[in-house]
């Protein structure tokens, strides 16, 4: 037996590792769940590029080189994964290296998990939490993080401060990848146009959204459809 099988045991935890190259060697079942596949064979060998959007699989990628080098460990630090929806919400991830018999680091091992109610109520969580649930229930509204902040009763400057510390991004970039995240979904499960798509994610128009899309996953939205 595979020691990863405990993982699916677990309620809650996810169990990932990666080989040196960033390719993908071990996922516990749940997370081939939030990720939609059906077994091993859909992850294993891939990257975190294959599977994520670009910006967070970038941060994703940055953080494993640092481990890499041995500079660094993360303990239950607050990341934005993905959440059962597709949507990014946080998670508690932590990441240590991987070593063979002779102590030489060859990959990056980690767990994911979601915060307990007595952890969400911590600070740290509760500093930002209804602005999550806000854009994470209102993203497709034309929404501005200014009536964000004052429903929370923050100004924006101490939102963003707040929100910075939490997550490592801003309100207004965490709108926006969850109205990205959202519309890669319509692209790959519908044949709505981008106008449409546009609409239902919360864009101004059809021009906004694939100038964003196109930023944030480095190709157009028609481009991503054809791939997926």
């Amino acid at each position: 037996m595979l020691f990863q099988r405990l993982f699916d045991h677990i309620p809650g935890v996810y169990f990932f590792a990666k080989d040196r190259a960033g390719h993908l060697m071990f996922a516990s079942q749940g997370l081939l769940q939030r990720y939609r596949m059906e077994d091993d064979s859909e992850f294993i060998g891939r990257t975190d590029f294959d599977i994520n959007p670009d910006t967070m699989a970038q941060a994703y990628v940055d953080d494993d080189k640092r481990i890499l080098a041995g500079k660094a460990e993360l303990i239950e630090r607050i990341e934005l994964w993905w959440d059962s929806q597709g949507i990014p919400d946080w998670f508690l991830v932590t990441k240590l290296p991987l070593y063979d018999r002779r102590h030489r680091v060859q990959g990056v091992m980690g767990t994911l998990r979601r915060p307990q109610e007595a952890e969400r109520q911590l600070p740290v969580f509760q500093t930002v939490a209804k602005a999550v649930d806000i854009i994470r229930r209102d993203y497709a509204s034309p929404l501005k993080i200014e009536e964000v902040a004052r429903a929370c009763g923050q100004s924006l400057r101490q939102l963003q401060r707040r929100f910075q510390s939490a997550f490592g991004i801003t309100p207004q970039e965490f709108l926006l990848r969850t109205r990205i995240l959202a519309s890669m979904r319509l692209l790959e499960e519908t044949r709505l146009t981008a106008s449409e798509i546009a609409s239902r994610c919360g864009f101004v128009d059809g021009s906004s959204f694939t100038q964003h899309f196109r930023r944030r996953m480095g190709i157009s939205p028609s481009a991503y459809r054809v791939r997926r």
